[in-house]
């Protein structure tokens, strides 16, 4: 794959404030906003900031937590895992493996009963839904 390098000024041409701020600055989007939250659209969700494919709509689950939520990616090198001890406690930040944006946070263990046991929390600004036809 590819590595997609760019400076934060051609990121700031690119994205939007709200996608800069999420995918370039690891912020996060207020609960229960996200186009995708609720979406059941069957397709593949891609990296807004550089297309690079991330999950598919058969992992995508119903968490209640306010974000989309997937139990896998798509393939294990689409994304990476980054220890993140902001805010007083330790999380695993998801980023695109391909141009290293900030995606959200994965957690193990917390019983939704998923092939994994994994919950991929991510941003829907931080996501395109390519529906399949």
């Amino acid at each position: 794959m590819e590595k997609v390098v760019k400076s934060d000024a051609d990121w700031r041409v690119q994205l939007s404030p709200d996608e800069f701020r999420v995918l370039r600055q690891a912020d996060t989007e207020r609960p229960f906003t996200g186009e995708y939250v609720d979406t059941k659209t069957v397709g593949v969700y891609s990296c807004r900031a550089c297309g690079a494919e991330l999950f598919r709509s058969e992992t995508k689950f119903d968490s209640h937590c306010g974000w989309p939520s997937f139990f896998e990616p798509s393939e294990s090198e689409a994304v990476t895992l980054i220890e993140d001890s902001s805010l007083g406690m330790t999380r695993v930040e998801v980023r695109c493996a391909r141009c290293d944006s900030h995606l959200g946070h994965v957690f193990h263990g917390e019983g939704y009963g998923t092939p994994t046991d994994d919950r991929y929390c991510i941003n829907s600004v931080s996501l395109r839904l390519q529906p399949a036809e």
